[in-house]
């Protein structure tokens, strides 16, 4: 019998949901399932359907087809105040004539919640956001990274089964950004709430989810944790969305069970990647390497995959060296490592050598427009 953990029970299944607008499709079929305190995060660009999923849970918005349950329930027609959500927006919606106290008490008093429960409730709010302070205020009063704590607060009060995030950070410089992003994810580990976040910063996904459904072209492109989806990827697109990458296009010279030896041209050595599904000699592929995990030297290393090219440009970032290289035969990819201060530095025009280990390297599938 297995001594393992058991799976948190599913707190949202979506199965099939779709939405079309006349001939364009939103949300093509698709199936996502979120665990009791799971924090998931919808990422992609404008237009790959993330909003319209989020706003199909909220009951905000009704499916063309397809089914979704909350806590075993099905709410797939369920009005929003059936759901036992909260909802965080961009845009904060506070009250403005309302004094910070009343923004977060205004669910409960809907709910018909005895003053007594409310003004206990609101505290508690107030200190799990760390602002008991301000509970006298009007919004206005307050920065902006404090009004989105605030919403935050009228989220938590009465607390739902599962909190909906729509860019709740969008509006806000990158340092206050930064600062919430950690402040939300030790929120959701303190209170453990589940989470469904929707975000087109690669930054905020990778930083603050359990499991990120990374979307494109209304479809599902890639599911699974933020390391699997950096170090992973399954498609050109996944890969160039998360994090800078360097493609190379090869062909297989060779497959040996699950490992893959590729011929790149302009180049002497054949370099080996981990198989994917269905590469055959002959095949055509492309290979995605990380910059930060190519290392560059002058000298012809002795392990690990190696291809020849010239330095064209160096650029000192700080902690961080940016070196830009042109492969022999292949087009440019740029190398990412720290700065070293007492490294002999290579310049321009010097003849090269970039190597990287055999695992760091990734075949990517071709991309389907998303895979639900």
């Amino acid at each position: 019998m297995s001594t393992g953990a058991m799976p948190a029970p599913e707190k949202l299944v979506v199965a099939g949901l779709t939405k079309r607008y006349g001939d364009f499709t939103a949300l093509h079929p698709t199936d996502l399932t979120v665990r009791a305190g799971e924090f998931m995060t919808l990422l992609g660009p404008s237009g790959s359907g993330k909003t319209t999923l989020l706003l199909m849970v909220a009951g905000l918005l009704q499916p063309d087809q397809g089914r979704l349950a909350i806590d075993g329930r099905n709410a797939t027609y369920a009005p929003p105040w059936e759901r036992g959500i909260g909802m965080v927006f961009q845009n904060y919606a506070l009250f403005p004539h309302l004094s910070v106290f009343e923004n977060i008490a205004f669910p409960l008093r809907m709910r018909r919640v005895d003053e007594a429960q409310i003004k206990a409730a609101v505290g508690r709010a107030l200190d799990v956001v760390r602002l008991p302070h301000v509970a006298d205020r009007l919004p206005r009063a307050l920065s902006g990274g404090q009004q989105q704590r605030i919403a935050l607060a009228r989220c938590l009060v009465f607390e739902p089964s599962l909190i909906l995030m729509d860019e709740p950070l969008g509006a806000l410089d990158k340092k206050l950004r930064d600062q919430l992003q950690l402040e939300i994810k030790h929120l959701h580990r303190q209170i453990g709430t589940t989470i469904l976040y929707v975000t087109h910063d690669q930054q905020e996904a990778l930083t603050m989810s359990d499991r990120v459904c990374l979307m494109n072209g209304g479809r599902i492109e890639q599911l699974g944790a933020p390391q699997e989806l950096y170090f992973r990827p399954r498609t050109h697109f996944a890969a160039d969305f998360l994090g800078e990458s360097n493609f190379i296009e090869a062909k297989v010279a060779r497959r040996e069970g699950e490992v893959l030896e590729l011929a790149c041209a302009g180049q002497e050595r054949l370099i080996r990647a981990n198989a994917g599904a269905g590469e055959a000699a002959g095949a055509g592929v492309r290979l995605m390497v990380r910059p930060e995990s190519l290392s560059v030297t002058s000298q012809l290393p002795a392990t690990g995959n190696v291809l020849a090219g010239t330095l064209l440009e160096t650029l000192f970032v700080g902690g961080t060296t940016r070196q830009y290289i042109a492969l022999d035969g292949l087009g440019t990819v740029f190398c990412l490592e720290l700065t070293a201060p007492a490294a002999r530095q290579l310049v321009a025009g010097d003849k090269v050598f970039v190597s990287w280990a055999e695992e760091r390297g990734v075949v990517l599938a071709e991309d389907s427009g998303g895979q639900s």
